[in-house]
């Protein structure tokens, strides 16, 4: 019997290792002529692309969310975008075999779906024309807030290759949308969904956030009961970050209003225990699929991959990012575009490419960063599997990691044997904590409010 009170004292601040090394340790050091190095350098190789677009802008702020946003009303600022991401398409086939084929594409934001369906089109014409490669087999999607979506435009992404959707829902209880600033009915998520669906497009998800403001265990149960209602292939259950010194939004939350920690376990747990009674599985640390699904398949061959668009059946594939911040990652490096709008504009108009910052990879960050991305992907890690990879010998190189993944062990979070070690299913809930013992930058950081609550 799991006591779950004892695993809420592992709530700390740790990465959620949608890279590694994080974020925190990208640098301005790394500056374009590193990028550009990087980007002739990948030329010689067979590795597909994948694109990201970040188009940031919303109408109004939601006081959860943490991503890089500008909020604006303005039709002429988000058309004053468009000519931008353009220039950076130029710029980026100087120096990239665009002709690489792209097996992945993301529009992420901000609220893409903000803007009218021809500009969407624009951008889509834009990418078609700078990489002409796309494979036939695509994995596209589209990140979508359903008080921001009509037919029309959900013509113009199926038409442009689109397959995959994204919804974001948070959560249907009132109580809830009232704190977190996002209003939107069953009814209005009901007919986002139909347009998806009459559109032909075959995998829906949805995001969800547990740990937010006047949450508990039954409203979350509620919400998820309305939730399976509408059928999606695929739900994301992300964990509330609070960090109100990073993004003032957040200030509009009441900290008292929060679940304790002992509470968003009650809610984590009962959201597995009603999701698998109802067909979907748990996969990786927070996504939700039917047990058809090929993410799920991809589970169970640990053959899984976690990159900044998400969990893909992929494999692994070079990170092209377009727009203001968005993220680009290599095998050897990350790159991070400017933050700032202004900025990044000026970059492109002196036709540089906007780099912000970045780092490159030691070969022992090569071998972390996979080590790493198996625990969070798959939830285990075979030794062999790495010891013939990498020329190591896992046991010996990771004595003191696998040494503190024992208390894991003793409370029920981990198997461990001679060949390697796997989460049990409540470990799940804390594979974040399993990781950060092999994060060779963490100790080093004196700052833990860089990072979220791991619960």
């Amino acid at each position: 019997m799991i006591d779950f009170d004892k695993i809420a004292k592992y709530s700390k601040s740790g990465p959620r290792y949608t890279s590694y090394p994080t974020a925190v340790e990208f640098h301005e050091g790394f500056q374009e002529t590193d990028y550009i190095r990087a980007l002739q350098a990948s030329n010689q190789t067979d590795i597909p692309l994948s694109l990201y677009v970040h188009l940031p802008f919303c109408k109004s702020a939601c006081y959860f969310c943490g991503c890089n946003v500008i909020y604006t009303s303005s039709e002429e600022k988000k058309q004053g975008y468009l000519p931008y991401i353009k220039k950076e398409l130029e710029l980026l086939a100087r120096y990239l075999d665009t002709k690489r084929e792209v097996i992945q594409l993301h529009f992420g934001g901000g609220t893409p779906t903000f803007f009218q369906a021809k500009h969407l089109e624009y951008v889509i014409s834009l990418l078609h024309q700078a990489f002409p490669n796309f494979a036939p087999n695509i994995e596209a999607s589209c990140e979508i807030d359903p008080r921001f979506f009509n037919a029309e435009q959900m013509k113009v992404l199926k038409e442009g290759g689109f397959n995959r959707v994204s919804f974001g829902v948070q959560d249907f209880n009132p109580i809830v949308q009232k704190a977190i600033n996002r209003f939107q009915s069953v009814e209005l998520v009901s007919n986002a969904v139909k347009i998806a669906r009459d559109a032909g497009i075959k995998s829906i998800n949805f995001d969800l956030i547990s740990g937010l403001p006047y949450q508990n265990q039954k409203s979350f149960l509620e919400t998820l009961d309305t939730v399976i209602s509408l059928d999606p292939d695929r739900l994301a259950i992300f964990n509330y970050a609070h960090m109100p010194w990073i993004k003032k939004t957040m200030q509009m939350i009441p900290q008292e209003a929060l679940p304790t920690p002992q509470e968003k376990i009650k809610i984590l747990k009962s959201s597995i225990e009603f999701l698998k009674e109802n067909g979907y599985e748990l996969i990786g640390m927070d996504h939700f699929a039917k047990r058809d699904d090929e993410l799920f398949l991809a589970m169970q061959n640990g053959e899984l991959r976690r990159n900044f668009q998400g969990y893909t059946t992929r494999g692994f594939s070079q990170t092209i990012g377009i727009g203001v911040t968005s993220i680009g990652e290599g095998r050897d490096y990350y790159v991070q575009n400017q933050k700032d709008l202004k900025d990044y504009m000026a970059s492109l108009d002196l036709e540089k490419l906007p780099v912000h910052k970045g780092i490159w990879l030691s070969s022992e960050d090569r071998l972390r960063k996979e080590v790493i991305m198996e625990i969070m992907n798959n939830m285990r890690l075979e030794y062999a599997k790495f010891d013939e990879r990498f020329g190591i010998d896992c046991k010996s190189h990771f004595a003191q990691a696998l040494e503190a993944l024992k208390e894991y062990q003793e409370i029920g979070l981990l198997e461990m044997n001679e060949d390697g070690f796997w989460a049990t299913p409540t470990g799940g809930m804390l594979i974040r904590n399993i990781a950060m013992e092999f994060d060779a930058y963490l100790p080093k950081i004196t700052d833990q409010n860089r990072f979220s609550k791991t619960l």
